[in-house]
């Protein structure tokens, strides 16, 4: 970060004291002139009090938030949608507001009806882990990793300054994109795979788990993610998903047709493609910003 003092003039309140809130207030402990913590969560509550992960934490939003100049909604989507909506009744100045939610459209719509005093900007941070809570958060988790920003026509260049200097003071890398367009990306790249997860651990049978290995794990071990949290990413991203879902499923149907031929050529083109297709996405230029 250029400037490791932007932030000491900030008094930032984060709604939701999950991984990625919990996350994101270890990473800034210490940087601001006063960091909040809010939650319904009393565990959480009491743990972010024991190690000292924000100056104050509360379950009272409303008590929490006047004062504030940066809003951070950490909560799930659905969760972040009531929050946002609430914000008018909760916090009576003006404030930056930025979300952390994995889809970006339906809660960019829910900024775009906040009265003027608000600062609206969509975000999501490319990362996470398949545990949740306040227990597994850690700063370094946002080291090296996309942190997409999805800015509304009322967004100020205040708020896209204050945004990119988020990013930059957490190591990632900043994206700027348009909501529809972030939806329709981790459709594919994010909400899929967890999908299809599911669907490879559902189908290896139980008498296989002697010869469970690395390659089971790794493709699975999203899976083991919260399913009430990733419910919401995915009802609120729904037309999107299936249309990944439909293109999944033509590749699966041209890899079955091939073995079922037994066309070794064409099945050996298919693989090969892949391997190169998986290349040049993770090897694609991480710092490219769109507008």
């Amino acid at each position: 970060m250029d400037e490791p003092d932007f932030f000491l003039d900030q008094r930032v309140a984060i709604l939701g004291l999950g991984l990625m809130g919990g996350s994101l207030a270890l990473a800034l402990r210490g940087r601001c002139r006063e960091l909040t913590g809010v939650d319904p969560d009393q565990q959480a509550l009491e743990l972010a009090r024991q190690r000292q992960i924000v100056d104050w934490a509360t379950s009272d939003a409303a008590a929490a938030l006047p004062g504030t100049g940066l809003v951070v909604l950490a909560a799930p989507v659905r969760a972040n949608l009531r929050l946002a909506k609430a914000l008018p009744e909760l916090h009576p100045g003006e404030a930056v507001v930025l979300d952390l939610g994995s889809t970006k459209r339906e809660i960019c719509q829910v900024f775009a009806g906040l009265p003027a005093r608000f600062d609206p900007i969509g975000g999501h941070p490319m990362c996470g882990k398949e545990h949740p809570g306040l227990v597994y958060a850690e700063a370094e988790i946002f080291k090296g990793a996309v942190f997409a920003f999805t800015p509304l026509d009322r967004t100020s260049q205040r708020a896209r300054e204050l945004a990119q200097r988020l990013a930059q003071a957490l190591g990632s890398h900043p994206l700027w994109l348009d909501a529809a367009t972030h939806d329709r990306w981790v459709a594919s790249s994010s909400h899929l795979p967890y999908l299809l997860a599911n669907a490879l651990a559902l189908t290896v049978p139980e008498e296989a788990a002697p010869l469970i290995g690395p390659g089971y794990n790794s493709t699975t071990r999203l899976a083991a993610s919260f399913a009430p949290m990733m419910l919401d990413v995915l009802l609120s991203n729904r037309q999107n998903v299936l249309s990944a879902v439909g293109a999944l499923r033509a590749q699966l149907d041209a890899l079955q047709a091939a073995l079922e031929a037994e066309d070794a050529l064409r099945l050996r083109r298919l693989l090969e493609a892949s391997a190169d297709k998986r290349r040049a996405l993770t090897q694609a230029h991480i710092g490219r910003e769109t507008l």
